[in-house]
This record gives structure tokens, sequence and C-alpha cells, in this order.
């Protein structure tokens, strides 16, 4: 694997050198916190943030270095409410939710109410999550009676003259041992874009350049609870979500042909809603023995709607030509159960079971402006039928699993479990197929502490990917104007990986930073990624599918850090590289090349002061990818593309006024950068490769301003 040259963007050894060779500078702060070195747990108390006059939970947690690694987890990519990865714990509880999760709270507890945070690098039984390489814990004041109101408004302005409101209000506390969160959400997620292309021949001549103006009005609402009882010895928590999103499209595009010298204009309505609730759960229940019992459920559900009408537009009337509706609707249902005991005072040891219920059923319909008769279903167009575009999909699944934890000695904790899942997926409508599926996932998670500041983590995991039920029937095509649909896959079978897994790292003294590096292995079967579909050569079609065995590898090294020794004490700098790459057999040139979107590397930096004696702080956020290369080249049966990226750069400056009330305002960005790519199309079959034409595409949404007001009370 080649390193990069990345002189512009990082220096990343020097600025390792320098943070250790002072990182004897100390903060105010590093007295507040307390590093016990029996369970590899750090905390920080709420009096390690008073200088920084934070309103909610998640401006705490933004001063800590190296927070970004904890939250970033372990892996992740399991199925199920077990599943690994970074978790977020309220009070030692995870928030049992797909779309209402512990992560999603943070902005909604007031900092007045948060007692300490933990970051939890070590493993136990006592966790109620399994593989993360960190855990992030916010415990709330126990007291007899709080509450706290907090209250968010936003306003973005957008190149093209768009203000853009919203905000959110939330209402948190305790009675006794009654604690609740309630909170509703208001945001319109609007988004101008100015999409250009160009196409060209065979022989590189210009022949077609072409304008769209993509402007997206959405606007999103949600409310949701949170609902925790302490009984004498167990707890209960139930979490619920309800959304509604109407995120509607609208397209005036410009085609103009060079040959011709001659223009022709289309319009595009693209209607489409989302309306989604959630409801979660879990209950404890503590024994005797210093056992413990618990029951976590979710069940959710979610109705989407997405339309395509497009318009010919000439200067005296407009003429439908393309009519698509795509419905489709989520449900799922997780119960989880399990009971956790020690064998000794080093281990202990978890059996349970898992059970689930998937179902998506979707509805695909296409009209056209052709000879036919016409129908109201299709927009007054002519229907046009579409292989395999009705269908249920159900999975159910079971999982019976143990988990062990083994203390081996004060500095080293070996974690291991073993998970038999069984599942049967079922397709009915258009396409009717069965199939049954059955796979072992043990997994290893070993940790050291060589110092107590030096941690090393070794991991080995089977993982079995979550499939997407869309994939299983047609859908619409949302990203070539040339292709209304994409064929579905009954087929479609889960990915499979083992995981090898190395961590280091190595927190600086005196609270100055953390350093770390992660090496990963992924041998991976029945890779996921197009493959052909065709039913004759003169229709040739793809869909997602499975395309063999494949492997990714790379390195993330990240350094998160105080500049203290610069005399910016308050100042924190994060910067971080990853370098990757990846091997699979292409389906269509029957080739090696890098997995789809894996790009080769990418470089990322952060930096926030907080000026405490002007209650004001200021920052920006740095992120570039690499471009070129197979891992940015996407293959299909009749076409290539391959995407590049630009910098991405955004500031943002806070001042705290007024006591309680804090204003900030961001510039997201600020580069201006565009998404751009190059599709190539053939004559016939990719792999033929009978060029027909090249089309050059960039799209841009220009800078965006945001102020934003919040305060608690």
């Amino acid at each position: 694997m080649t390193m990069p040259n990345l002189k512009s963007h990082f220096l990343f050894a020097p600025a390792v050198a320098l943070l250790i060779a002072f990182a004897s500078s100390a903060t105010a702060q590093n007295d507040l916190i307390e590093n016990p070195t029996d369970d590899s747990t750090i905390v920080y108390p709420a009096a390690y943030f008073a200088d920084f006059l934070p309103v909610s939970a998640n401006d705490m947690i933004s001063r800590i270095p190296g927070i970004g690694l904890a939250m970033r987890g372990g892996g992740g990519g399991g199925r199920g409410l077990g599943s690994g990865g970074g978790e977020i714990l309220i009070n030692g509880q995870r928030t049992t939710g797909k779309g209402n999760t512990g992560e999603s709270l943070l902005s909604r507890i007031s900092a007045d109410q948060v007692d300490y945070i933990e970051i939890i690098r070590g493993t136990s039984e006592e966790l109620d999550v399994r593989g993360a390489g960190q855990i992030v814990n916010v415990v709330l004041l126990d007291l007899p009676s709080r509450s706290s109101t907090s209250i968010e408004l936003n306003v973005d302005y957008w190149r093209d003259g768009t203000l853009d409101p919203g905000g959110q209000i939330s209402y948190s506390g305790q009675a006794g041992d009654f604690n609740y969160l309630f909170a509703a959400q208001a945001e319109s997620g609007y988004n101008g874009r100015i999409n250009r292309e160009f196409g060209f021949d065979a022989g590189g001549t210009l022949v077609e350049a072409r304008r769209e103006d993509w402007v997206r009005d959405q606007t999103s609402y949600q409310a949701s609870m949170n609902l925790g009882y302490t009984f004498e010895n167990s707890v209960i928590q139930l979490n619920a979500l309800l959304e509604t999103r109407s995120p509607p499209v609208d397209i005036n595009r410009t085609i103009y042909n060079v040959v011709s010298d001659t223009a022709r204009f289309e319009r595009e309505e693209n209607p489409s809603s989302r309306d989604n609730w959630e409801i979660g759960g879990d209950y404890e229940y503590s024994l005797g023995n210093g056992g413990k019992y618990r029951f976590l459920f979710i069940v959710n559900d979610r109705d989407q709607l997405f339309g395509q009408e497009r318009y010919s537009v000439t200067e005296n009337a407009e003429n439908k030509i393309l009519f698509l509706s795509n419905m489709s609707r989520d449900r799922e249902r997780i119960a989880r159960t399990s009971y956790t005991f020690n064998i000794n005072q080093a281990q202990g040891l978890e059996l349970g079971i898992e059970a689930s219920q998937t179902i998506r059923d979707g509805d695909l319909r296409l009209g056209l402006d052709i000879d036919g008769e016409r129908s109201p279903d299709v927009g007054g167009l002519v229907p046009v039928s579409i292989s395999n575009s009705k269908s249920t999909v159900e999975e159910l699944r079971s999982e019976l699993f143990a988990a062990h934890n083994w203390q081996l000695n004060p500095r080293m904790s070996l974690e291991s479990s073993l998970v038999y899942e069984s599942s049967t997926i079922e397709q009915t409508g258009d396409v009717s197929n069965k199939r049954d599926f059955a796979f072992l996932r043990p997994k290893i998670d070993y940790r050291f502490d060589i110092t107590p500041t030096l941690q090393l983590r070794a991991g080995i995991e089977k993982q079995v990917s979550q499939l997407s039920f869309s994939d299983f029937s047609a859908t619409v095509d949302g990203s070539d104007v040339d292709q209304n649909t994409q064929a579905g896959n009954p087929g479609i079978a889960q990915e499979q990986s083992w995981r090898y897994e190395l961590n280091f790292e190595l927190r600086l003294p005196n609270d100055i930073g953390v350093l770390n590096s992660q090496f990963y292995y992924r041998d991976i079967t029945d890779v996921i990624d197009r493959i052909d579909v065709s039913t004759s050569p003169d229709n040739l079609q793809s869909a997602r599918g499975n395309i063999g065995d494949g492997k990714r590898y790379g390195v993330n090294l990240d350094l998160s850090a105080r500049l203290s020794f610069l005399g910016l004490p308050n100042a924190l700098l994060t910067t971080g590289l990853s370098l990757r790459d990846s091997e699979v057999l292409d389906p269509f040139l029957k080739v090696k090349r890098r997995m789809r979107n894996n790009g080769r590397w990418t470089a990322r930096s952060s930096f926030r002061h907080d000026i405490t004696s002007l209650g004001m702080s200021y920052g920006f956020r740095y992120e570039m990818n690499s471009n070129g290369g197979s891992g940015r080249k996407q293959v299909d049966v009749f076409d290539t593309e391959e995407r590049f990226f630009q910098p991405e750069i955004s500031a943002f400056i806070e001042k705290q006024a007024f006591r309680s009330y804090t204003f900030r305002f961001e510039a997201s960005n600020i580069h201006q950068n565009e998404f751009c790519r190059t599709r190539t199309r053939y004559v016939g079959a990719t792999a033929d490769g009978v060029l027909e034409e090249v089309e050059k595409y960039c799209s841009g949404s220009g800078m965006k301003l945001a102020l934003e007001m919040k305060t608690t009370f």
C-alpha cells in the first residue's frame, strides 16, 4: 500500500513528537479527572466542564480529548440488538432504539442535569453492550427532584437566498425514582443545488450540455420521549419516537444539443413522504445472588413514498413524459432476553435468546408517454410492466447466544461470545422464493493495560451483514436520468466476513490527549456489489448481488490533544489519517479491483479553542478523500463511473451571553466543493469495450451559513 503525499494536509508525525515532548504541560481541569487503573475507566465530573459554560451533554462531551474514538466504537456491522459498535449509555443503561438512540439524546439532555461522564475502556458482564471499542456513559444527577428545559433555535442561509428555520425543545428531569425526557423538533432540510453535465461522443467531441436547478424543500417533525423508573431491585425504561418528513424535490432541466444548436427543457416534480414510529424498552432485574435478568424490545414501522413526474416543457405547454411511484413499508419487531451471573469473582457469563421479524412491502409503478391505453394509476400515461416490481419480503430470525467475561488479572481482560443464528427469508408477490440460513458467529475481544495510560485491544469476530430488503425487488434509479428503474435480486444473500483487529491507545499524561492506532483486516465472502441479471443481450440489467470473495485492510491513525504547550490550554486539536486497500474480482470485467467506495485514504482534522475568560469558542473542521483508482470507479453491466471529491471545510464561532444563552455562527462548505463523476457508457455490455459516450457531471450547493441559539432554564 503506497503512502499518499499529504504534506499540504497533515504533519501527523511531527505533531505527535511535539505533543509527547510537551506532555508535561497540564491544564486546570486535570486535578478533577479520576483515572482509576483497576478498571480502565476515566471519569470527567461536571466540574471539569464548568468553565466552558455548556448547555447540553453534547457540549460537555465535545471537550473531551479523543471522544471521537470512543464514540466510533470497535467495528459494528452486526445484526440485532446484541451487535457491536460504539455505544452511548445513559445512567449505565442503553437506549433501546434504532432512531431514538443514546447518541441522539446528548443534545436534549441539559448540562445542569449531568453528574459525570465516564469513558469505559474495559469489558464487563455488567454492561449491556458487546464488542464496543469504548463506551461513553453519561450519569445524571440522582436527586429527589430536578427538572430542566432546553431550547434550540436555528436558521440556515443558502446560496440562492433561502432562509431555512428550525428548532427543538426538550424537557427532562427526575421525580423520586421516576426520570423523564420529552423532546420535540421541527427542521426544514432545504437544499438547493446546481447540477451540470457535459456529454462527449466516442471521439471526444462535445455533443450535449445539461444544467439542472435542483431544489429539495424538506420539512421534518419529530417527537420523542424517554421514561425510566427505578424500583428496589429493578429498572424499567420505555422509549418512543414519532417522525414525519416531506422532502419534495423540484428540478428544472435545460438540455442543449451542441451539434444541432438547439435546446429543450424539462421539469420534474418528485413528491416524497416518510412517516415513522418506534417504541423500545428494556427491563432489568437484579437477583440476590448478583445475577441479572434483562429483557429488551423494539417495534417500529416506516412508510415511504417516492414519486417522479417528468414534463417536456415548450413555450406554450407542458407534456408529461414520465411517471414513477415507489411505495414501501418497513416493519421490525425484535425481542431479546438474557440472564447474567458471576461464575466467580473474575468471571461472568451471559446466556440468552433474541428473536426478530422484519417485513418490507414494495410496489413500483412506471408510466411512459407512448402508444397504448392510458391509466390514472400511472399519472395518465401508459403503464409499463416491470419485472419483480411488487413484493413482500419477510425474515424470521432467532439467535441463541452466550458471552463470557474473564478478568484474567488486574491488567488483562478477555471477552468471548458465541452466537448461533438461524433465519428464514421468504419473498412473495411477483416472485416467490423461500430460503433458510444458519450461521455460527464467534467473537473474541482481548484487552491489556500495558501501563495505566497505554492499552492494547485485539479482536477476532465472525460478522454477518444485515440485508437491505429493497434489493430484493425493482426500485427507482435516482442517479441516472436515462435509467428509470433498477432490477431486484430475489437470490441475494448475506455478506459474511472475519474481522481481525489490533488497536493501540495511548492516553498522554495530564489529560493532554489521546493517540490511537488501529490495524484491521477483513476476509469477506459473498461480497455484495452489482451483478448481471440481464434477460438477453438486448435487455441489459444489473442488480445488487453476491460477487464472490474479497478482502479489505488498512490502518487508522488518530490524535486528539490539547495545545497547552503552545499556551492554549483550552484548545483541542483532533487529526486523523486512514489508509486502506481492498481486493475483489469484478464480475463484469473478470479482473481484480478494489471494492466499491473504497478510496485509498482519508485525511481529517478539527480544531476547537475555548476562550473561557470571554465565554467564546471558535474552530474549524477539514476533511479530504483520495480520488482516482479503482476504489472510486464503479463498474456496471453497461457503464462505469469514477467519482471525485473535493476538500470539505467548515468553521464556527460561539459566544455565551445573557448568562444562559449560547449563540453559534457556522459556515459550512466554505470551499464550495462539488461532487463530480465521470460516467462512461458502452454500446452493449461494458466487457465488450465499445465506447458510446462519456458524461462529465458536477453538483454543488455552495456555502451554507447557519445561526443557532440555545439555552437552558
